[in-house]
């Protein structure tokens, strides 16, 4: 049997540099070798590609980089390739399928995802627009609000409004009040993410959010359970059972998902039939809504005191470590991860066999 060259791309130079480290590795382990010839290649947190052979287990340590040679995706569509470079010469590696298994900026984004489309090589997940939309929390808001899914209350500001100070805290006291969330609008894994419970803890997380990204936006806070979907698939996506994330923090930053082992998920959810109807109805609408395709993780809040579902955020290259959700949710029904590798490069070659134009 002839085996597909995938190449898996991990690192990058956004603040997620080591969880895509770690979800890359659980990747690596769950693709089949007999099916693929799979070729690992990092990204530094300088931005320098490079080719990986030694053991999958020293990528997510970070020792990767000491047994690595430079080696770039081309650019050129009639070459599909990846170019290795070795003293000088360059060895051309004919490429069937990339995964990016990058999260956060220059990954995440539709940046790579644009890349790839110019190369013409198959990849696995949503494409350059809706990579985009869902890295922006605030394009996606604006999305969702045209699509009438219910969500949390926001306003939005540019770093450079926070000249003014005053005025921006002004404005989030009128229209939210206290307490709320404070995000950077491009980053993952909650980083750069606080709550804040007063005016001083207010000026503080803006100031924290700017160091992150030049958009900020700010969100009500909402006094309820929190819970996670998968979804999987292209034009027709399915979509898994619910999951809740149970914090061990007051609320699930970085460090309560991967440094707190405290912090659990519980699947299946126990909520009502019809509140997991709703949750995986409303993950669906938001994924074709952005015209996602591959996968994707929606998450979500369920209120204490009304019962309504929000939509939190949807993430178009969600966590693949062995805490992640999202390979959890489809284990839990009889999905293995290799089967769902298999799953995501079929779902990616199809995206490019006229699926994407």
């Amino acid at each position: 049997m002839n085996r597909k060259t995938v190449v898996v791309l991990f690192g990058g130079q956004s603040s997620e540099h080591e969880v895509s480290r770690m979800s890359a590795t659980t990747m690596l382990n769950a693709l089949d070798s007999k099916k693929y010839q799979v070729i690992p290649v990092g990204i530094t947190k300088e931005g320098q590609w490079l080719i990986y052979t030694g053991p999958t287990e020293h990528i997510s340590t970070g020792q990767w980089e000491k047994y690595a040679t430079p080696a770039i995706i081309s650019p050129d569509a009639k070459q599909k390739a990846l170019l290795k470079i070795v003293n000088g010469h360059i060895k051309v590696i004919p490429v069937d399928v990339v995964i990016p298994a990058l999260h956060g900026a220059w990954g995440e984004d539709g940046t790579i995802q644009g890349l790839l489309e110019m190369a013409r090589i198959p990849y696995v997940g949503c494409g350059v627009l809706s990579s985009a939309v869902c890295m922006d929390k605030v394009f996606t808001k604006i999305i969702a609000k045209n699509a009438n899914i219910p969500q949390a209350k926001y306003v939005w500001f540019t770093k450079e409004e926070l000249n003014e100070i005053d005025k921006v805290v002004e404005k989030v006291e009128k229209k939210l009040g206290y307490p709320c969330f404070v995000k950077p609008a491009n980053t993952g894994s909650s980083v750069g993410i606080s709550k804040a419970k007063d005016h001083d803890a207010l000026v503080k997380a803006l100031r924290l959010a700017a160091e992150y990204d030049r958009k900020i936006i700010v969100e009500e806070a909402i006094i309820g359970r929190e819970f996670e979907c998968s979804v999987l698939g292209n034009e027709e996506p399915a979509v898994s059972g619910v999951g809740e994330v149970l914090s061990a923090a007051e609320f699930y930053d970085y460090d309560a998902k991967y440094n707190n082992s405290e912090s659990r998920t519980v699947i299946p959810a126990p909520i009502t039939e019809d509140e997991e109807k709703t949750i995986r109805k409303i993950a669906a609408k938001i994924y074709q809504a952005v015209d996602g395709s591959g996968l994707a993780r929606v998450d979500f809040f369920i209120e204490v005191e009304t019962g309504r579902v929000l939509l939190n955020e949807i993430n178009t290259m969600p966590g693949f470590t062995s805490i992640s959700m999202y390979p959890m949710l489809w284990e839990s029904v009889g999905v293995t991860k290799t089967e769902l590798m298999d799953c995501l490069i079929e779902l990616a070659l199809a995206k490019d066999n006229g699926i994407r134009g």
